[in-house]
C-alpha cells in the first residue's frame, strides 16, 4: 500500500522523492575493524553504498529547515527478511534534507515488497 493510505492527504510536504536502491539496516551492517590497539565497530561495505546512494540521489533542499519535522518512509526490500529500519537514511539526509536528524519529530515507516526494484519513497514536511 502507498504511503498516501495511511498519512493525512491535508500535509504539505516540503520535498518528495524516491532513493533507488535497497535500504539496510543500521544495527545489523557493522564490522569490527583493528585501529591500533583498539577494535571499533563500523558501518560495513553495504551500508556505506547505501549512504553513498543516498547523499547521490537526495535533494539538496536550501535553505535547510530549522523546525521540527515528519518523515514518511516506504521502505521496498527485495525480501520479506529485512527488519524495517530506516534510520540509516535518515542520517544520510541529515545535511541534505534537514540539519539533523533531531528534527524529526514524527517517523512513519512502512515495509513494503518489490524483488525488482528496491528503493526508498521518503516524504518530509514541516510539524505545525
Amino acid at each position: 500500500m502507498p504511503i498516501e493510505d495511511f498519512i493525512p492527504s491535508q500535509i504539505n510536504w516540503l520535498a518528495e522523492f524516491t532513493i533507488i536502491g535497497e535500504a539496510q539496516a543500521k544495527g545489523n551492517s557493522r564490522r569490527l575493524v583493528k585501529r591500533g590497539n583498539r577494535t571499533i565497530s563500523i558501518k560495513g561495505e553495504k551500508a556505506l553504498s547505501f549512504v553513498d546512494a543516498v547523499k547521490w540521489q537526495a535533494p539538496l533542499l536550501t535553505p535547510l529547515p530549522e523546525c521540527d519535522l515528519i518523515v514518511a518512509m516506504e521502505i521496498f526490500y527485495v525480501d520479506l527478511r529485512h527488519d524495517l529500519d530506516g534510520s540509516l537514511v535518515l542520517d544520510a539526509l541529515a545535511g541534505r534534507c534537514f540539519k539533523n536528524d533531531r528534527q524529526v519529530k514524527e517517523l512513519h515507516q512502512y515495509h513494503a515488497l518489490d524483488r525488482k526494484n528496491p528503493r526508498v519513497v521518503v516524504k518530509i514536511a514541516a510539524k505545525i
